[in-house]
């Protein structure tokens, strides 16, 4: 039974995909780049949450529960007497956890006292091993191997200089951070951060037979809100927001990309069951089943989408490790670690089991012409088959469909969801809609096709009708042109009208002459604190009138990081300017905070609301001000005034300084005059500069839906490339007697090219509509996924994509139509 199996797939699978190895190649080459995006995407997710479990797992050990600071000021030391204090407390370690400046780029600081065994972690293990040297060494640190440095040497370390005891670059640890850390005494790393008897955590061990909750309970207790109590690994979970959106957007342009793969697998299957209905039709008359020859052909097709996962895999760990070194560096600030690349075991199943899942369906919609197969249409097999006939039912269930996803994305839209899912959701069943009503269309748009291919005089006409004998083929061509069409303009409108809104909503602070930055104008200014004089020697610069302070700083607000923005009086930072003068007013007296909007419904909190805001000297309830609608891509925003958030977070100083020159000040003299007093570390730019920066971020984070369009166009390509292939072959003696006839070699090109035209011109169009509507549709959800409003503006470059349709399928028409051109008449015209 089994060599009866293997003789079947040797003669009727294996022979056909040698014989025609482009379209085999074609469709493997498509589940490839499918399949790699799929691994590269979820490898760059997996690698930022990865990196982080990492450290978390790395330091804490058997740590239970961590306390940390509510901002990156850490909290009082005494709090960690309190809670060694609590019945059921083993150990509680404390710990200082820092970036800061090493060389020519920033190391993770971790510092922690001898009560750091306790933890039974990985850093413990490595600091017994080389503690004796550590000791020995005045001012003496470990460090990671990726350092740069080597054991005896100095290293200048955020305000200070140490001495490198050891490098620890053996084991898992020589990954923590990707090697670039260092490990300290905790006095030694207090006095490197400023932090002088203040913590960044304590980590909790539990005593035997001690109940976690009542544990936590009396940790929770002793805290009294002045920090923050949860478990190691709930960093993770901290910095979702921050991945959320890259997560997204890659697994959308992986799906799209796979479901333009799906339209070409079935146009090859298709391809594949036109050239093999004789020995199907004959298979049939001598006694085969149906379902025996769609298995060899589903066995087949299982074949294609393996081999192309598994290629595909191997080259998306590849580009999975060169996505997470090109992350956007305002991305990279909400994650704690440095992110380094973990291999993503179970993406490479996943994504070989999606490449065969779509290979299988796919082929599956072809393979059903094989029930309709009769003998007698081996005789004549360019005529219209039964198979290529759609049942009254299928058209009424796809009608049914496209009225559930209409109706389900204009709910959507209408109720205002602003949450990622919904906003997701809502764009899948849009072009689920989209699909399914080409789908009812189908006949219509064949027609349509073949009108268009007619105008082109007589080849145009037998152009026509070659379109009209293969309609499904045709539709499926037409249908890749139209998602390649569609998924580009969707993407670039939006895109384009994302960036406008964003340039719009963040221009204020082009409005500085300059900005004195604890961090570059692509990044956001978190840290660290600028030198305390630094406003007194920018003031005294000849042509300086004002210098406005402000601050940003990371915080935990419940669950959730969000962004501190401290506002004082003239700032021109967005977020202030978006208010209205009255909430100006009482957001500087101090009698509120306003939200950014996704933060305020995330919190379920509204205007008037009190909040409950967690700081080192216990919770404050502060009163709701205003709701803004604030480009706050990574994390939700809460804007306070300067002096309380000063006051209420142990943050003295400023993290930026506005300059405004004076009225006909020479601002060039200026700047000149500025560069004089910025220390090392410190950045100065204009205020154009930092809109520029804000802009090459948001380009950044936009790369992925770049890369996505550019991938889909490639596949639409190979489709049309394979479809008129399938054109040239089902007609090749139809064109071999016209060539007997006397029509000549440019007769038989244009024919070709007026089928390629039709299609082009039909997709095109189609495509050119929805996408405009899914452009609509794209920006009336971004408040679900960047939270923040979008104008809708319809691009006049759409049209070029249009063309480019057009353009697209001449091109993928030229090789069938020169292969058509070089048929030999003798063996067109001969019978098999």
């Amino acid at each position: 039974m089994i060599g009866v199996l293997l003789d079947r797939a040797r003669l009727f699978g294996l022979r056909e995909v040698l014989v025609h190895r482009g379209r085999t190649i074609a469709s493997m080459t498509v589940l490839a780049v499918s399949s790699s995006f799929l691994v590269a995407v979820l490898g760059l997710t997996g690698s930022l949450t990865g990196s982080i479990s990492g450290l978390a797992e790395s330091i804490a050990g058997d740590a239970a529960i961590e306390v940390s600071g509510i901002t990156d000021s850490g909290f009082a030391q005494p709090i960690r007497d309190d809670i060694a204090r609590v019945p059921g407390v083993a150990a509680a370690v404390p710990m200082v956890r820092a970036a800061l400046p090493a060389g020519s780029g920033t190391a993770l600081l971790v510092g922690a006292d001898a009560g750091g065994v306790a933890l039974h972690s990985d850093v413990q293990d490595a600091v017994l091993d080389q503690l004796p040297r550590l000791l020995s060494v005045p001012d003496g640190v470990l460090i990671g191997p990726g350092m740069g440095r080597s054991r005896g040497d100095s290293l200048t370390l955020g305000s200070g200089t140490v001495t490198v005891a050891g490098v620890l670059d053996d084991g898992t640890l020589a990954r923590l951070n990707d090697g670039h850390f260092v490990l300290a005494p905790l006095a030694l790393a207090q006095r490197l951060t400023g932090r002088a008897a203040r913590l960044d955590a304590v980590l909790v061990t539990l005593a035997p037979g001690a109940d976690p909750a009542d544990v936590r309970a009396g940790v929770t207790a002793a805290v009294a809100g002045r920090a923050v109590i949860g478990d190691p690994i709930q960093r993770v979970a901290r910095t979702g927001n921050a991945i959320r959106i890259v997560r997204y957007m890659t697994l959308m342009g992986a799906t799209a990309a796979f479901v333009v793969a799906a339209f070409l697998i079935y146009t090859a299957m298709s391809m594949a069951i036109t050239q093999r209905r004789q020995s199907i039709s004959m298979l049939r008359a001598i006694g085969g089943r149906g379902r025996s020859l769609v298995a060899d052909l589903l066995v087949e097709a299982a074949v294609l989408g393996l081999c192309g996962g598994i290629g595909g895999a191997i080259v998306g760990i590849v580009m999975g490790r060169i996505a997470v070194r090109s992350l956007p560096n305002v991305l990279v600030q909400t994650v704690e670690t440095r992110t380094y690349y973990v291999f993503p075991i179970l993406a490479v199943p996943i994504a070989i089991v999606v490449a065969v899942v779509t290979s299988v369906l796919a082929s599956a919609v072809a393979a059903h012409q094989v029930y309709k197969v009769s003998p007698i249409e081996a005789l004549a097999p360019v005529e219209v088959s039964r198979a290529d006939l759609v049942p009254g039912w299928l058209r009424l269930g796809a009608a049914v469909q496209v009225v559930f996803c209409c109706t389900a994305t204009v709910v959507i839209i209408a109720s205002d969801q602003e949450m990622l899912v919904f906003s997701a959701a809502a764009l899948a069943l849009f072009f689920g809609a989209g699909i399914g009503l080409c789908f009812v269309a189908a006949g219509p748009l064949v027609r349509l096709t073949a009108r268009t291919a007619g105008i082109f005089g007589p080849p145009g006409a037998l152009a026509a009708a070659t379109v009209a004998r293969a309609p499904r083929r045709v539709w499926a061509t037409v249908m890749t042109v139209f998602m390649a069409v569609a998924i580009t303009v969707t993407i670039t409108g939006s895109n384009a009208d994302m960036m406008a809104s964003a340039r719009g909503s963040l221009a204020s602070v082009s409005e500085a002459d300059a900005w004195l930055a604890a961090a570059p104008a692509d990044q956001l200014s978190v840290g660290p604190l600028l030198p305390a004089d630094l406003a007194a020697k920018a003031a005294a610069v000849p042509g300086v009138e004002r210098i406005v302070p402000g601050q940003l700083a990371f915080a935990v607000l419940g669950d959730t990081k969000v962004l501190l923005d401290g506002l004082a009086d003239g700032t021109d930072q967005p977020l202030f300017q978006g208010l209205t003068e009255p909430v100006r007013r009482d957001l500087l007296a101090g009698r509120g905070v306003v939200l950014s909007r996704d933060l305020g419904k995330s919190l379920n909190v509204g205007v008037g609301d009190s909040l409950e805001l967690q700081t080192p000297h216990g919770v404050r309830h502060t009163p709701v001000l205003a709701l803004v609608p604030y480009f706050s891509v990574l994390t939700g925003t809460v804007g306070i005034a300067l002096d309380l958030m000063r006051e209420w977070f142990d943050r003295p100083g400023a993290t930026t300084l506005q300059i405004d020159t004076a009225p006909g000040a020479d601002k060039a003299a200026v700047l000149d005059g500025l560069r004089g007093i910025t220390p090392a570390g410190v950045h100065l730019f204009t205020g154009a500069q930092s809109l520029a920066g804000v802009e090459s971020a948001l380009r950044q984070g936009s790369s992925v839906g770049t890369a996505m369009w550019i991938i889909v166009v490639l596949i639409a390509a190979v489709a049309v490339l394979n479809t008129l292939t399938l054109s040239v072959l089902e007609r090749r003696r139809e064109l071999g007697v016209l060539r007997a006839l006397g029509a000549g070699r440019r007769f038989t090109l244009r024919t070709i090219l007026a089928e390629a035209a039709g299609i082009g011109a039909v997709g095109g169009l189609l495509g050119l509509a929805f996408g405009l509507a899914g452009q609509y549709c794209y920006d009336a959800v971004t408040p679900g996924i960047l939270n923040f409003d979008v104008a809708y503006s319809p691009a006049p470059f759409a049209l070029l994509f249009a063309c480019g349709a057009l353009v697209l399928s001449l091109a993928g028409a030229i090789p069938p139509a020169l292969r058509a051109t070089r048929i030999r008449i003798v063996d067109a015209i001969a019978v098999d």
